[in-house]
């Protein structure tokens, strides 16, 4: 963990930071956040490009990774179609004290919290998650944050909280899981923008920096780097199966001939494979 910024505490009487007791957050209890993580390679977040959220939760939860469901937010853009896969950049929130920080000063104090710098570390690709602690009140981002976040090339974002603009950020098209939305700003209620790219807890799910986020209209599922090519391949095969399964039934084929998809109707699946 590194803190930003060199600014020393003072030795009595608080500091002050554009004439404000809140410049105390940042001269005395600076952020911090990991200075070196690895970010997945393209072959991991292609590998699963085409692997469901469901899919991805039940492959690992066979292979004894069980709490892997961020339990919470839900798609913002209720298309069918929704679906990003990539790597993981967190933020965390944490509760307001008044010795640290209150938000009094609204969000000028913000800009030189971690909320500032995960966005300004976003590169082509990464996932925004944001725990917040299932928060109801804070608004974790807006128009603008997410507007910069498109720009930066980031693939979507995933947020154990509430995101406000909803309306604007639906017209940027930028993918969003959340709680729900509020008019507040990030730091106007309980929470304020502790620490970024730290392991964090979201949905009673642990993310770390750099591991792969699979979410669609089932929610969001987080992927350990060294799981995510042999799960892809066993998971392609599953869902190939599911897809020959499904095409049966819907030609009138018995439930507990096509699913789960053993026996004879198995080896039906495997030589429509064959070329049989």
């Amino acid at each position: 963990m590194h803190p930003i910024g060199d600014q020393e505490a003072p030795s009595t009487g608080g500091s002050r930071l554009n004439g404000t007791e809140e410049g105390r957050y940042v001269s005395m209890r600076a952020p911090v956040h990991t200075a070196d993580y690895v970010r997945p390679t393209d072959r991991m977040v292609e590998a699963l490009a085409g692997v469901s959220a469901a899919t991805a939760c039940a492959k690992l939860h066979q292979m004894g990774i069980t709490r892997t469901f961020i339990d919470g937010p839900v798609p913002l853009h209720r298309e069918p179609d929704v679906k990003v896969t990539g790597g993981a950049v967190t933020l965390q929130f944490l509760p307001q004290r008044e010795d640290v920080f209150n938000g009094a000063e609204q969000e000028d104090i913000e800009a030189k919290t971690p909320l500032w710098g995960v966005l300004e570390s976003i590169r082509p690709g990464d996932i925004l998650v944001v725990a917040a602690q299932g928060s109801h009140f804070t608004g974790c981002l807006g128009d603008m944050l997410v507007r910069y976040f498109k720009l930066r090339g980031g693939a979507g974002i995933v947020v154990d909280g509430r995101i406000r603009d909803a309306a604007r950020i639906r017209a940027l098209g930028v993918p969003v899981w959340c709680t729900g939305v509020t008019p507040h700003y990030a730091s106007q209620t309980e929470l304020f923008p502790a620490a970024y790219n730290v392991p964090v807890g979201v949905g009673g799910t642990l993310v770390t920096p750099g591991d792969l986020i699979v979410a669609d209209e089932d929610g969001a599922v987080v992927v350990p780097q060294d799981r995510a090519v042999p799960l892809a391949e066993d998971a392609l095969l599953h869902q190939d199966r599911e897809a020959f399964a499904r095409k049966r039934l819907d030609e009138g084929g018995r439930l507990s001939d096509y699913y789960p998809l053993t026996g004879a109707g198995m080896t039906e699946y495997l030589a429509s494979r064959n070329g049989g």
